[in-house]
C-alpha cells in the first residue's frame, strides 16, 4: 500500500504558486498532458497496468513542483487587491503558532484568534486585524485594545499575498517546495525569518 504523504505544489506554466494537491490530481494532470514541466525532487513513482499493444508497464513520475497549463478554476487571482480568505489554521501559522502577547508557543488547540481593535469597538474581522492569542491573554485582553489592557503587541498583523498562503495552507512542506515558495514572497515579508 502507498503511503502518500507528501503534497504535490502545482504553480502555473509561468511558475506562479497555485494550490497544494494530492498525488492522484497530479498524476491525472501527467495523463491529460496538463503539466508543462516539472522541479524540485521525485516525491512518487506510479506504476500502472501493462499495455497489451506495447507491453509496457506504465509509470508515472510524480515530482514536488509541477507547472500546469491553464486552469482558470483555481480561484487564484491577479489582482493586487485579492486578500486570501481568513482562517485560523493559517492565522496561527502566520504567527508561528506564538501568542502575539506572551510570546510563548502553543498547540493548535490551546490558541484563539484575537481582534486587535475589537469587533464590539469597529474592528474587522480581517487579516490585519488579527493575531494568535494563547486562550488566557484573549481572555485577560476581552473587549480592549492591547493599550487599554496594557498588553503588548508583539509583532504587526499582515495579510499574506496568494504565494504566502499557498505554504500557510500546506501541511508538510518540503524544503525545495519551500524555497520556491519562499522566492515569491515579498521581499520584506515576516515569513523569510518564520518559515526559516
Amino acid at each position: 500500500m502507498l503511503v502518500c504523504q507528501f503534497q504535490v505544489l502545482r504553480t502555473d506554466s509561468s511558475g506562479m504558486p497555485l494550490e497544494w494537491i494530492g498525488y492522484q490530481e497530479a498524476a491525472k494532470l501527467y495523463h491529460l498532458e496538463q503539466v508543462a514541466y516539472a522541479c524540485g525532487s521525485v516525491l512518487y513513482e506510479l506504476r500502472g497496468g501493462i499495455n497489451a499493444r506495447t507491453g509496457c508497464r506504465s509509470l508515472i513520475t510524480v515530482n514536488s513542483i509541477i507547472a500546469t497549463h491553464g486552469h482558470p478554476h483555481t480561484g487564484y487571482k491577479v489582482d493586487s487587491g485579492y486578500v486570501p480568505p481568513l482562517n485560523n489554521p493559517a492565522l496561527f501559522r502566520r504567527d508561528g503558532y506564538l501568542c502575539l502577547y506572551c510570546g510563548q508557543r502553543f498547540r493548535h488547540s490551546e490558541l484563539s484568534r484575537d481582534h486587535v481593535r475589537p469587533i464590539s469597538r469597529g474592528g474587522a474581522d480581517h487579516w490585519n486585524n488579527v493575531v494568535t492569542a494563547c486562550k488566557r491573554c484573549n481572555n485577560h485582553k476581552a473587549g480592549r485594545t492591547p493599550e487599554q489592557a496594557g498588553m503588548e503587541l508583539l509583532a504587526i498583523p499582515f495579510a499574506p499575498t496568494h504565494a504566502e498562503y499557498v505554504y500557510l495552507q500546506g501541511r508538510r512542506v518540503l524544503s525545495d517546495q519551500m524555497e520556491f515558495l519562499r522566492a515569491h514572497f515579498p521581499r520584506r515579508s515576516p515569513l523569510h525569518q518564520r518559515s526559516s
